[in-house]
């Protein structure tokens, strides 16, 4: 019996619909895989900014990964706001015989409009607990600098701390260059890392603030690849296509940082 492609995200509520577990769920729909989602947190959040957050207690996080765990197929998994060092390690205990299969990490550490999502104490946790679990870690320049210590300046220094993660246990690492030049470089540059081969994406800058959910549709997107089957390559050359035409065609809602459009690529 053939069987619709599932994945799962784990990750924090978006009030304003643009990041987070909803724009996860957008992009599987979009990519032809059934969501489902276990949420981290609830925060009040716009294009403006974010205003609250609350995070949920551990009981009811494990009780959500249970219940998918126990009706559904997962073939991968997504991993984005977690918040505390305590909600991390109850994430990890949960994933540790990775019942969902391909584990995607997005270090989910700031907003868009700055808000800390990820307490100081929990990035340690992250790294101990998580990384070694990872299929894909996509960190931005700066996550990636706060998880190795590294300042990324340059494609020798975005190997250097690719191999550091690795060295942790992330067995595929996407370094995501957008905040490259002070996020006003010409081009944004991508480093992929396999335990094989690296190799680089570029794309355009594109003149719009309209980016705001554009690392979780990016990672939401390499999700979706890998639990219809793709390899790690595939994967993240169609995600790196997918969040590009989501950033170059905006749909100009809010009046701050506005979502990217998960529409787009489908009708590029």
């Amino acid at each position: 019996m053939n069987q619709i492609a599932q994945a799962l995200t784990i990750a924090g509520s978006d009030s304003g619909g643009g990041a987070g577990i909803q724009a996860d769920l957008k992009t599987f729909q979009m990519r032809g895989v059934f969501g489902a989602s276990v949420i981290t947190a609830v925060t009040a959040q716009n294009t403006l900014g974010v205003s609250h957050i609350h995070t949920l207690l551990l009981d009811s996080i494990r009780a959500q990964i249970r219940a998918v765990a126990e009706d559904f197929s997962i073939s991968a998994c997504k991993i984005g706001m977690l918040g505390t060092a305590e909600i991390t390690e109850c994430v990890a205990e949960m994933l540790r015989n990775k019942p969902f299969g391909r584990l995607v990490l997005d270090p989910v550490m700031i907003a868009k409009g700055g808000a800390p999502l990820l307490q100081p104490d929990a990035v340690a946790a992250l790294k101990h607990s998580l990384l070694p679990l990872a299929d894909v870690v996509t960190p931005n320049l700066p996550e990636a600098e706060a998880l190795t210590g590294i300042s990324i300046g340059s494609d020798a220094d975005a190997e250097r701390a690719a191999r550091l993660l690795q060295e942790a246990g992330a067995q595929n690492v996407v370094i995501k260059g957008g905040h490259s030049g002070q996020s006003q470089s010409s081009v944004c540059r991508d480093w992929v890392f396999t335990p094989d081969a690296h190799f680089a994406l570029e794309s355009p800058r594109m003149p719009t603030p309209h980016t705001h959910g554009t690392g979780c549709t990016f990672a939401a997107c390499i999700t979706a690849e890998l639990a219809k089957g793709a390899d790690i390559e595939t994967a993240v050359k169609l995600a790196k296509q997918f969040i590009t035409t989501a950033i170059s065609q905006p749909l100009n809602i809010g009046h701050g940082h506005g979502p990217v459009n998960h529409w787009a690529f489908q009708t590029a």
